[in-house]
């Protein structure tokens, strides 16, 4: 079937949940995909949680270092461990790719490629690190336009980066589950707690401590709409 024998895509709808528990986000994510049929609508959950670190399905617990009093979930995405907490705009796309026409590839693409919009609105410059998804700004100048040069050496390929912006993905039967979390404002301490996303020593940094005053409803509201942009077909 090529992407012109698609049905015509609808705008995805933003459904906005507030902060809520991880673990019952997950279980409504993988039961939402579970049981959704070939005319179900795509959706975006957009939310924050409450701390939790949860590990990817391939996730080493070495990378784990001292969680603390911070739950740690195991779930069925991709990637290694992360932090979710307060003052992160994370966004879930439940997306039916082959109604959409995206290979797995593009859509990681668009999405990532919502990030480098959003921070733009803000007037700061995202990279992407080969073989590393998720995105990444200079520490030194976040705000500059210079691309990275590179290639960035094998021993340190964070060298002078920090990450805004974690992805991890599920896809099952065609549709997908999990998602994206972007920095806004928020305790950064839980991550020298872990290798972030399985990279020891990577720096994590929010949108406030790179100078961006904003707050987490307006940094929400501007991803959701590139998301909604970006994903639909």
């Amino acid at each position: 079937m090529t992407v012109a024998e698609h049905a015509p895509a609808t705008s995805i709808a933003a459904q906005w949940l507030g902060r809520v528990g991880y673990a019952e986000t997950f279980a409504a994510m993988k039961r939402f995909t579970l049981e959704r049929e070939a005319e179900t609508p795509d959706a975006l959950w957009m939310c924050e949680h409450a701390p939790v670190f949860t590990q990817g399905i391939a996730g080493k617990q070495d990378h784990i270092l001292n969680p603390g009093d911070i739950p740690v979930v195991q779930t069925d995405r991709g990637g290694q461990v992360t932090f979710h907490g307060p003052g992160q705009a994370v966004g879930y796309p439940l997306i039916d790719l082959r109604r959409a026409g995206y290979f797995v590839k593009e859509y990681v693409y668009r999405i990532e490629e919502s990030v480098l919009r959003t921070l733009a609105h803000f007037g700061v410059t995202g990279h992407r690190v080969a073989g590393a998804p998720g995105i990444y700004v200079r520490l030194d100048d976040p705000f500059s336009h210079a691309a990275l040069t590179g290639p960035l050496p094998a021993a340190d390929p964070f060298r002078g980066l920090g990450k805004i912006a974690a992805l991890g993905i599920k896809v099952s039967r065609h549709a997908t589950y999990h998602g994206v979390a972007l920095n806004v404002e928020m305790d950064l301490e839980p991550f020298s707690r872990i290798n972030p996303c399985g990279y020891a020593g990577l720096q994590t940094v929010d949108l406030s401590t790179i100078g961006v005053q904003t707050t987490w409803e307006d940094a929400a509201r501007v991803l959701s709409q590139k998301l909604t942009t970006y994903l639909t077909p």
